[in-house]
């Protein structure tokens, strides 16, 4: 038999709908490459028993000719994601032990389609981070290793669990969340496709939040087709989310293989600065050119306030979090530090918070706390919001005259574990091409495009307009096909 974890999501729901296998041996096969892949740690919580019951109820619908479109597919959920009465930490040490009454709306959507949940993915905590390694429960291992250099490298973050355990071959799909480009910098780190959708796209409900104005879901996948295949089933209107859009969902599968020939497509002079990676400024060229071949006309484009998007996200989003993490407080749900017996309230919050999170999130909230106090919030957080509106319609402005725009998705390849561990500026630099899309809440894609020198993958990024995900899937697809990346596990 075919090995079945190198199967495609869309040739695996073929081959299931024509009885070549069961969804439980799909299942099964899973289930053994992830025990064989423990050293990645790509997973917080396994749920083995779990998804063996869901599959075999995949397979009594197959029987009856009721199955979704996701029928008996195996996939990795990220830990932001509540799932009912499965562990949900959000890779947090104050969240341990949390088993939510109710599933989040997106993972809710995957499982009514049929989904089988193979696990909780591990992540940055609370999704703060480029590299996960400020999970508490260990950094994830990137698959993919340097052509003569020794030591593990991070997956990218803040979805590294779900970008590696996708890349490994341990699952067919994961969700991830993009706050500031967490799906698509561990995309192009791990030489997968990762698509973050317009923002409202997909329901937050049950999203542990991070910042609610950029936080959003979306699919992590091996191609294209199968980011398409996963993202229809995960959106929807969510009468439960105010920020969830009351539109209908495309189908983006049916978007494929139109081609882009007459689309004119946005080269941002902005993301060419002095200092580009020689490798990644060469593969963006390449990608000009593909795009080029196959009918599409380049246009250079001018985002002015791109310089001025890192510093606004890190006021921005610290300002949410800050807000957010504000119900960790050891009262109603998660880890309780009890210290002396008298001791206040206000000493049980501070103990609690100070044992439960991690340094990461710690500076992160205080840089919040400090951008919203009187006297600072005017200077900071109000200006900050500001200049996010100027982000937004520059790329109003750009889509005006192109219909798609092309940039490299990191500056990097994946680094190694502990390359910038004690430098957090460095950390976020990591996010310096994908946190203006994230501003302004368009929709945007990574797809792995080539290799460096070390044989480590690098991705090129899609943006278009918002609700306009059919276009961006055209242009990821001529990308894919023209690059002819090869999964981790087709290559030597």
């Amino acid at each position: 038999m075919t090995d079945l974890t190198s199967l495609t999501i869309a040739a695996a729901r073929d081959k299931l709908a024509n009885k070549e296998f069961t969804a439980l041996e799909l299942t099964e096969a899973h289930l053994e490459a992830m025990d064989k892949s423990k050293d990645l740690n790509a997973f917080i919580t396994t749920t083995a028993d779990l998804a063996r019951a869901r599959a075999k109820e995949s397979d009594a619908r197959f029987q009856r000719g009721t199955a979704g479109a996701l029928e008996g597919i195996p996939l990795g959920i990220k830990d932001l994601f509540c799932t009912e009465g499965v562990e949900t930490t959000a890779g947090s040490h104050i969240l341990e032990g949390f088993k939510p009454p109710y599933e989040s709306t997106v993972s809710q959507k995957l499982r009514d389609g049929g989904a089988v949940m193979l696990g909780k993915l591990n992540m940055d905590e609370f999704a703060m981070g480029s590299s996960n390694l400020s999970s508490y429960f260990g950094p994830v291992k990137n698959p993919w290793k340097a052509k003569n250099r020794d030591g593990d490298l991070v997956p990218g973050g803040s979805s590294g669990g779900s970008a590696a355990a996708v890349a490994g071959h341990l699952v067919m799909g994961a969700t991830g969340t993009d706050t500031g480009g967490s799906i698509r910098q561990p995309a192009s780190f791990c030489g997968i496709v990762g698509v973050k959708p317009t923002y409202g796209r997909c329901s937050r409900w049950g999203i542990v939040a991070f910042a609610s104005s950029l936080d959003q879901a979306g699919p992590m996948t091996r191609n294209v087709r199968d980011a398409a295949i996963m993202l229809t089933v995960m959106c929807g209107h969510d009468p439960k989310d105010s920020t969830s859009a009351p539109l209908a969902v495309p189908d983006f599968e049916a978007a494929l293989g139109q081609g882009v020939k007459g689309l004119r497509i946005g080269i941002p002079k902005e993301y060419r600065p002095e200092g580009l990676n020689g490798e990644v400024a060469a593969l963006w060229d390449k990608g000009i050119q593909w795009l080029k071949a196959a009918g599409a006309t380049p246009v250079e484009i001018s985002l002015p306030h791109t310089k001025s998007a890192l510093p606004t996200y890190y006021i921005v989003a610290p300002a949410e979090a800050s807000s957010n993490l504000a119900r960790y407080d050891g009262v109603r749900f998660g880890l309780r530090e009890r210290g002396l017996l008298g001791d206040s309230l206000d000493s049980m919050y501070s103990k609690t918070r100070a044992a439960g999170f991690g340094t990461e999130v710690k500076r992160r909230i205080l840089i919040g706390t400090y951008v919203l106090s009187a006297g600072y919030y005017d200077a900071y957080y109000l200006k900050a919001q500001k200049v996010r509106a100027l982000i937004a319609k520059d790329f109003t402005d750009a889509f005006d005259k192109v219909d798609a725009i092309l940039t490299p998705t990191a500056p990097t390849a994946a680094f190694g574990l502990d390359d910038k561990q004690d430098d957090p500026i460095a950390m976020y630099l990591n996010d310096v091409f994908t946190v203006p899309a994230s501003l302004a809440g368009i929709p945007g894609a990574s797809v792995p495009a080539g290799l460096n020198s070390e044989g480590l993958p690098l991705g090129l990024q899609v943006l278009t307009k918002r609700w306009d995900e059919e276009t961006m899937f055209r242009v990821c697809q001529v990308l894919e096909e023209a690059a002819n990346f090869p999964s981790l596990k087709a290559r030597p």
